[in-house]
């Protein structure tokens, strides 16, 4: 009985995806809409990046709790990610400065890749502790893939900090919605042949 509670919990995927995926899907419509406009707010002049971003702030908050709620757990990287938006984004919105919120995806990929270092040189596999349940893997199979995910996460972080510093707004902005969502989902690909060679299968089934 308790297990079927435990899955009543679980939203459908899509919908969890939708949750997930959805803020930043809003946020590039937001800004396709209001880029080339400028608001005037309290005799301050805003670009409509900054409107943006703080519309997807409280979005970004409302889109996590809807995770929680429906799942009854927040995994380490969206609270973390939770509080770099609403810092970051904070500061942007506050200071009326772009340039924060375009640092926020290099400082949480920084993280990422730093805590995941720290687990590879005690010798453990903290992706697991996020991912465990997901994806079935042999204990060599998940150094493996951990110390990947590391070098993956850093590389976005330099990628992201070079495209932004050299970049325009637009392009930026592209980069973030599609680019960086695609190296994930690439990688995950590529990672086939690991997950067959060190894949444990539900050996129980």
């Amino acid at each position: 009985m308790s297990d079927g509670d435990e899955a009543g919990k679980e939203p459908g995927g899509g919908l969890k995806t939708l949750l997930e995926l959805g803020p930043i899907a809003l946020f590039f419509v937001g800004y396709l809409a209001l880029r080339d406009r400028s608001f005037e707010i309290g005799g301050t002049a805003y670009s409509g990046f900054i409107l943006i971003t703080a519309a997807f702030i409280p979005l970004m908050a409302l889109s996590t709790w809807a995770v929680w709620k429906l799942t009854g757990k927040l995994s380490r990287m969206q609270i973390v990610t939770l509080v770099l938006v609403v810092v970051f984004g904070g500061l942007t919105v506050w200071l009326n400065d772009e340039r924060f919120f375009k640092m926020k995806p290099t400082l949480i990929y920084l993280i990422f890749g730093g805590l995941l270092g720290i687990g590879l040189l005690r010798g453990e596999s903290w992706l697991r502790a996020v991912l465990g349940e997901a994806i079935p893997l042999t204990p060599e199979g998940w150094m493996i893939l951990t110390r990947r995910f590391c070098a993956l996460f850093f590389a976005l972080a330099v990628a992201n900090e070079a495209v932004w510093r050299t970049m325009s707004t637009d392009a930026w902005v592209n980069f973030k919605t599609f680019g960086l969502t695609g190296a994930i989902f690439v990688f995950f690909i590529f990672q086939g042949k690991l997950f067959e060679r060190h894949g444990t299968g539900d050996k129980d089934a």
